[in-house]
């Protein structure tokens, strides 16, 4: 049987184009977000963790991390809080707006000592831009050590819609 290079051609542009469908979803998994003027996170934090059968707490530093992955355009964050366990406010962490720049980064840091959130500590962020643009990663990164012993850990924040 002759194959011919038309036909060859057609079954690599038919398992090419297969495989292309079949893969979306996939690629879309990883697509850029939609461009949005603003939000609210919610994002994770922690004052301890339990260890050992005795769920002994192990304390911890936990820095939140905002960061502006728009290219070309700022974003101002209007309100950073920190809540406890229960949801109560704790503290406002920021006394004005503050104004992250294109790629630009703010960081807020709950200190070791500071044990008034608990196992549900997590920050409320409110942000907004005069145009559109890609929202920003909001995340806290977790570290403590004690001994010989250390943790770290990253939370990735979430957009949340408020009634």
């Amino acid at each position: 049987m002759v194959t011919s290079a038309r036909n060859i051609g057609l079954i690599v542009a038919v398992t090419l184009m297969t495989l292309m469908l079949i893969s979306r979803p996939l690629v879309l998994a990883g697509k850029v977000s939609d461009l949005t003027r603003g939000g609210t996170f919610y994002v994770p934090a922690y004052s301890h963790v339990y260890h050992g059968d005795k769920e002994k707490p192990f304390y911890v530093t936990t820095t939140l991390s905002i960061r502006n992955v728009d290219p070309a355009h700022p974003i101002t964050v209007h309100e950073i809080n920190y809540h406890d366990f229960k949801g109560q406010l704790l503290r406002k962490c920021i006394e004005k707006p503050v104004l992250i720049g294109p790629q630009g980064s703010e960081e807020v840091i709950i200190r070791e000592s500071d044990r008034s959130g608990g196992f549900g500590a997590h920050f409320i962020v409110r942000w907004k831009s005069g145009r559109e643009v890609n929202p920003p990663i909001m995340e806290t990164v977790i570290i403590g050590s004690s001994g010989q012993q250390g943790i770290s850990f990253t939370s990735r924040g979430v957009a949340i819609r408020e009634h």
